[in-house]
């Protein structure tokens, strides 16, 4: 029976070489965060492949991304969206984000992303309001406590037979610790908890990275 693999630095290598096929500015992304002090927060080669992979299976043209960091994942999937093909990426950080803008350009994909700071809910509600989209594909990978905020909008924003993917949703493993009460980990168990019995939608919890649930729109 096949379950986790734990992963050594080895196999992150192998995985890393042989699960992603990268451009130099994922290459230059990926290397150039790993030395900052927040590099736990950046998605892996292969999480990225995944993600543009999804992407064309589900023929995306509209990819909503809440949670934008130094812009692996943007850059990932809009490498992966046609030419006419469009992401919207929601953030609070200008020093980060100034950062995967360098990155989206070299990549020559800094035209199929608008990027718009400030706090996430507030413009998922604009949005909301506005009737923008709807969106194919949504990726949530941002402040935790709001994650339930974040996938209630993300359900209004993407199409029947969209995908809101939410990343962190193993957290490290402290999910399956009933003993951990960390605010992080109580917000990610009860949304686990929630989205395994929301019939509004399609699921798999995917042992990806750090643990990816997917949500299809029904």
């Amino acid at each position: 029976m096949g379950r986790m693999i734990r992963g050594s630095d080895q196999l992150e290598a192998y995985v890393d070489a042989n699960g992603a096929r990268e451009t130099p500015a994922q290459i230059r992304c990926r290397e150039e965060t790993a030395g900052m002090p927040l590099a736990m927060m950046q998605i892996g080669a292969d999480q990225g492949a995944f993600m543009a992979l999804v992407a064309k299976l589900i023929g995306a043209t509209r990819y909503l991304e809440i949670g934008t960091f130094t812009g692996y994942s943007a850059l990932s999937v809009a490498q992966a969206l046609p030419a006419n093909g469009r992401a919207v990426c929601l953030d609070v950080s200008k020093e980060f984000t100034d950062r995967a803008r360098k990155y989206w350009k070299e990549a020559g994909v800094d035209g199929k992303i608008d990027l718009r700071l400030g706090p996430a809910v507030d413009e998922m509600d604009r949005m909301i309001a506005a009737k923008e989209g709807p969106f194919d594909f949504v990726f949530i990978d941002a402040d935790k406590p709001n994650y339930d905020a974040y996938y209630e909008r993300a359900l209004k924003l993407v199409r029947q037979g969209g995908l809101i993917a939410l990343d962190n949703m193993l957290w490290s493993g402290a999910v399956a610790d009933p003993s951990n009460t960390d605010t992080n980990t109580v917000a990610i168990r009860a949304l686990n908890k929630k989205i395994h019995a929301d019939d509004r939608v399609d699921i798999s919890l995917a042992t990806i990275g750090d643990g990816v649930m997917l949500a299809r729109k029904k």
